[in-house]
Formats: structure tokens, sequence, C-alpha cells
């Protein structure tokens, strides 16, 4: 008879009782076996021990043995069948193996180990637990409980970690990576109360509740520096029922369970509370869903109007994802492939050289040979690039002329409506609050919308509900404060946008 574990790892009866669980090498408390946990690692492989074939039905990898609940949550990811891929692929050399085999790659390792130094495929094929964790042979050779950790860091100077083979101009994840904000720390902010949780990778981990041991941890732990948004922060090593690995899914409009709403959708309304809190921040999928702003008494945006003509609707079931991470190829002149864009610097429109290829700048022109638009027009959203480019000069041309219109008027009102410490909102702080809204993230008033892309955050996200919530805002500092006369412009939009007016 067998016992028979998770999703296919078997264990074969023996009459030998074997109390793993009080070691800590597993979950179960009682394991069954007829045969060695591991076999001796092959010619050239270093101390990797690679699959078990010994008395196995199927190879397994040495760790499954005893780790049977990581090791069938591996079982369902691409790193369980990276060999198979590969070969099946069309264009498999053999430089590409070693990041499709248990290697000295992704570990600690130097020198050709396991696939590398053996050239023995059954054993050391696929992305197995030793490829991140390193050489298995010394604990599976004397179990104490603790194991190889692996490295959470990532770089493209790093001789471990994700980077070492999701990178090249196939796969560039960590240096584009690398390019965006998630690979640059802020320490300032990640050492302050409450801003560890997203402004640092070992925070975000923490807060999530995930709190499985890695290499760097105990360091983190005790307060020496803080973690970049890596690779294993977003995306579990081990695998999970979400796509790509993701610790939260992101096929969905959901601001709650959404993985990158997580950190982007903080102070998306006034906080009384906080002396920071006339500003937005991370207001993000809120704007998306129609929910960021101040909303004055009596003021109604309606969703239908909204939420359907902006990003954060059903049409787009990524949201945040849809337009952040997208895939695409580059060729050049003669239609060979160039490079793999793999949307990891998360600009919706990221720049662009004269290659097509991203630059990880962030301040190039806003037109369609300077940035790539393929995200807005890929969709099914946009037409064309052209046609995303005009809706969003569009967007954001008006929501700046709105926004200029609310700060004149924002001049005019009495000493001591703004005052951001004294626990109430006023009509004046609500204003000043959609006010920054309409730009967060973006320069002040008065700057280039071309060269700065000064308020394209919110005509990005939702051009809709921040167009009410600035003429809401007019609309409610002349009330409350008048008589203040508006401009010309205004009146005419106005008397041509009755609908605006708040209801």
């Amino acid at each position: 008879m067998r016992n028979h574990f998770a999703k296919g790892l078997s264990l074969f009866v023996v009459p030998t009782l074997v109390m793993i669980g009080l070691t800590g090498c597993t979950d179960e408390k009682i394991v069954y076996r007829d045969r060695p946990v591991y076999d001796e690692p092959a010619d050239g492989a270093g101390e990797f021990v690679g699959y078990t074939l010994t008395g196995a039905e199927t190879p397994i990898p040495s760790c499954a043995n005893c780790h049977v609940g990581p090791s069938a949550e591996w079982s369902e990811t691409d790193h369980a069948s990276a060999w198979a891929t590969l070969e099946e692929s069309g264009h498999a050399q053999e430089f590409c193996r070693g990041c499709h085999t248990v290697s000295e790659f992704g570990n600690p390792v130097t020198g050709a180990s396991g696939y590398n130094g053996s050239q023995d495929s059954l054993r050391y094929k696929d992305v197995q637990c030793e490829s991140c964790h390193g050489p298995g042979l010394p604990h599976v050779a004397a179990p104490d409980g603790s194991g190889p950790l692996a490295s959470m860091l990532a770089g493209s100077d790093l001789t471990n970690g994700c980077g070492e083979c999701h990178a090249g101009t196939h796969h560039p994840f960590v240096e584009q990576w690398e390019a965006s904000a998630h690979g640059n720390v802020q320490s300032f902010a990640a050492g302050r109360d409450g801003c560890k949780d997203c402004h640092s990778g070992n925070g975000s981990l923490e807060r999530w509740g995930f709190n499985a041991n890695y290499t760097e941890k105990a360091d983190f732990d005790a307060g020496n520096g803080y973690m970049d948004i890596t690779c294993g922060v977003c995306h579990d090593p081990h695998g999970g029922p979400n796509s790509a690995q993701l610790r939260f899914p992101i096929e969905n409009t959901s601001v709650e369970g959404h993985l990158c709403a997580q950190c982007h959708d903080r102070r998306s309304e006034p906080d009384p509370g906080s002396s920071h809190g006339l500003h937005p921040h991370s207001p993000e999928t809120a704007l998306l869903q129609g929910e960021a702003g101040f909303f004055f008494p009596g003021m109604e945006i309606t969703p239908p109007a909204v939420i359907v003509g902006s990003h954060g609707n059903e049409g787009n079931t990524r949201l945040c994802a849809g337009c952040h991470v997208d895939n695409w190829t580059v060729t050049d002149d003669t239609g060979e492939f160039a490079f793999q864009a793999v949307g990891h610097t998360f600009a919706a429109i990221p720049c662009v050289g004269e290659d097509g290829i991203p630059t990880g700048e962030t301040e190039c022109a806003l037109n369609t040979e300077d940035r790539y638009f393929g995200s807005c027009a890929t969709s099914g959203c946009h037409s064309t690039a052209t046609a995303a480019l005009g809706a969003l000069q569009s967007a954001t041309s008006l929501n700046k002329l709105l926004a200029d219109e609310v700060h004149e008027l924002l001049e005019q009102v009495p000493d001591g409506e703004i005052d951001g410490s004294d626990g109430v909102i006023t009509v004046a702080e609500g204003a000043e609050f959609n006010y920054h809204l309409a730009h967060f993230g973006a320069g002040r008033d008065g700057e280039d919308i071309d060269a700065r892309l000064g308020y394209t955050g919110s005509a990005a996200h939702n051009p809709f509900s921040t167009r009410e919530l600035l003429v809401a805002s007019i609309e409610a500092l002349k009330k409350e404060y008048g008589p203040f006369t508006t401009s010309d412009w205004y009146q005419n939009f106005i008397l041509e946008n009755p609908e605006l007016l708040p209801r």
C-alpha cells in the first residue's frame, strides 16, 4: 500500500516509522518510505542532488520527500516544466539549458555544477528547489530543521536570485525592474512609521503575513536597512493559485483583492488626522474606480458615466496591470527579433529609444515616437496609438484648465480656511485636495504639460471623475466664499456642459 501526498507526490510504505515531523522538516507528522530519501549527486554536479530516481515511479525533487506542501505548489508552476518548455520551443540551445535546470545559476554556487557540470538532464532538468536554495546534499544527509535558505534580493549584478536567469534581451525582467521605482527603495520613507509596509519589500511581506524565512530576513528584522520591492515580494517563489505565481490576483477589478491595490490605494480622500492630509498619496486604484477625491455635500458622480468610460471597468480585467505591465516584441529594420519588453518598468507609456526599446527614462516628450502606447491600442480600448495620445492630451489639457481655475479661487479664500492640522475639513480644504488629486505625482500648475507630463496621472486613471470633482470644487468655492468671478473660458465651458454642475 501507499500513502499518497499532495498532487501526485507519493512515498512508499516500509516497516520502519520515520518521525520526520519532529525535526521540523515537514508539516506532516508521520511519513513512511522504503527507499533512500535522495540519490547521490551525479559526477560533476557538486552537491546538487536534483531529482530522486531510485524507487520512484516518476522523478521528483529530492526535497519533496519531506517538504511535501511547497513541492506540491511548485509542481504547478512553470519552473516545474522548464526543461520541456525549452525543448518544445523549437529554438533550444545549450547555453539556454543552465537556466532551465538545476545549476549554479540562481544561488551562491560558482563554477559549473548541477546540469552544467554533469550534463545529466534526467536528474537536473527543470528549475527545482535547489535552483534557488542552493545545493541540498548537506541538508538531506543530515537534516537539522534549518535547511538552505534562498535569497530574496534581485539585481543584474548579483550571482544569485531571480535576476541571474530572468535577464537578457529575451526576458529582461531584472533590468527593467531596476529602472523602476520598485527597484529603488526610498530609505527615508521605508524608515518612517506606517510607511515601511509599502516602501520596503520586507515590510510588505510582513504586513501581508508572508513570514517564510530567507537569507536576508534576520538582518532586515534587526533593522539593518530595507529591501527593495523585489521579485519575491509580488511573486511567491513556491507558487500558488494566482497567475505568474503572484501573491494576490491581478485578473479582477476589486480594490481590496488586487495585487497593486495593496499599496496603490492609500490616501484617496482628505485625512483630517494627518499633517499631509490635504495631499493624496497613492490614490490610483480608488481613482480608477471613481471613488477618490473630496465629495462635497449633495455632490453626486453618476457611476455609469464615470466608471464605464474610465480604465477601471470590467473591460480592463487586469486593472492596473492592464496598462502598466505590457509585453511586446521589438524588431529591427529587417523584421528580426531585437528585444522582448516585459513591462517591468511598470510605466504605462514608457519612454523608448529610436530602436523602440524602453530606456527606463521618465521625462521624455509626450508623443508616439518617444513613448510606447501599445498597451492603450492593443488592448482594444483605443483604435491606434495616435488615438490614445489624442485622448490623453485632450483630457490632460482640460483637467489642467479646470485645476488652474480651482487654484485661482483658492488664492482668494479667507485666511485660516486651509489648515491641514486642525482636524476639520473645510470647503476650501476639500477643493485643495481635489486640486492636488488632479495632478498627483506630476508638477505644479504652470508647467509645460507636453514636456513634463503634468496632470496626466489623473487624466489617465480617470479623467471623468477628476473633471467632475474640479467643477464641483469651483462651484462649492463660489457658493461658500463668493462672490468670485470665474474666467470667461470656464463660464463658456459650463454653458456647453451644464450636466457637470453639482446636482
